[in-house]
């Protein structure tokens, strides 16, 4: 008999999720992914997240994202992934994807931020530290140094594939002109970038209008689309107000209660009529939504329960929409 402290996954997960090949890598994302942007920092719940991911892989997610500068504080969400690793996932380590990013500010002075090989390498070696990992399977670089050359980003992202750090090369929130030169530069290291993480949602085309999208199908680069629920406006959760246990009243860093005008509040009341006629939350069609292309391989949701979790997964099995619920969606956006 197990002992009713120790985690036992369950072993039909990998049925419930559907799994997607990573550009023309040899990987495969789940539809739906894990992030740790909020929700596991320093002043979080541990309790909370050990549900919150236990709930996940059980339902088959495998990818848990991360950033060096996860929190609050910077460093914290590695830290408590190294928690959740010890207490319930190193089994299962050879079934997960963890993967970090640096890029943005992480420690003061002038080596501590953006995408000099210094910084790089300095991260990655502080990440595997803060996780207790001796790998990643994805590391990325968090966002585009236009005072860098960019092949000494790339270059210390080959070689920190060369070492074994992590077994990909990932970019994120790159354009197309660097997701290009990328793409170009590491495919002649014979290393390649297989992954471009950018914000994608219902209310936000910029992929599409950058040339993104299309670039990356066209290439065999994977998309993993992040704030796809964009911050969670588009969920019923603002409908009828600001509650107080939302993002917006508890940290209003990324979503600020000017950005729910009447004008948005309408559409996301018609966007959630939509979404009820279809027998789907608002939630789980903005994720449909997203993933309805063979262009986005994954989507990255947050969490600050186990239940949304299990709720937004079914968004991965109902990814066909009729044309004329796409024109609707797209009515709704333009009247906006």
């Amino acid at each position: 008999m197990d002992h009713p402290n120790i985690y036992t996954a369950d072993q039909g997960r990998y049925e419930k999720m559907i799994y997607n090949r990573v550009g023309r890598s040899g990987l495969k994302f789940p539809a739906v992914s894990l992030g740790f942007w909020h929700n596991f920092g320093s002043k979080d719940n541990y309790d909370n997240m050990r549900a919150m991911c236990r709930a996940a892989f059980d339902h088959g997610i495998t990818l848990f994202d991360l950033a060096n500068n996860y929190g609050p504080i910077y460093g914290s969400a590695e830290e408590s992934l190294a928690r959740l690793m010890k207490d319930d996932f190193a089994p299962y380590r050879d079934e997960l994807l963890i993967t970090t990013k640096a890029g943005y500010d992480m420690w003061e002075g002038p080596y501590g931020d953006f995408g000099s090989r210094k910084y790089l390498m300095a991260s990655i070696d502080q990440s595997l530290r803060r996780m207790k990992l001796d790998y990643v399977d994805v590391f990325y670089h968090h966002r585009m140094d236009k005072e860098t050359p960019l092949e000494e980003t790339l270059t210390a992202l080959a070689d920190i594939v060369r070492s074994g750090k992590a077994l990909y090369i990932g970019v994120s929130n790159y354009d197309k002109e660097y997701t290009r030169e990328a793409v170009r530069f590491l495919r002649e290291q014979h290393c390649p970038v297989i992954v471009n993480q950018r914000k994608y949602s219902i209310f936000d085309r910029t992929i599409e209008e950058d040339g993104v999208k299309a670039y990356c199908k066209e290439t065999g680069v994977g998309i993993i689309a992040f704030s796809p629920l964009a911050q969670g406006m588009l969920t019923d959760k603002y409908l009828h107000g600001i509650p107080a246990d939302s993002r917006i009243a508890r940290d209003n860093r990324f979503l600020h209660a000017s950005d729910l005008t009447k004008e948005r509040v309408e559409q996301i009341r018609r966007l959630n009529e939509l979404a009820g006629r279809r027998g789907q939350t608002l939630a789980q069609m903005a994720l449909s939504w997203v993933l309805k292309d063979d262009e986005v391989c994954s989507v990255l949701i947050g969490a600050s329960k186990p239940e949304q979790i299990v709720e937004n997964i079914s968004a991965a099995r109902q990814t066909k929409f009729t044309q004329e619920e796409l024109d609707r969606i797209e009515d709704i956006c333009k009247k906006g």
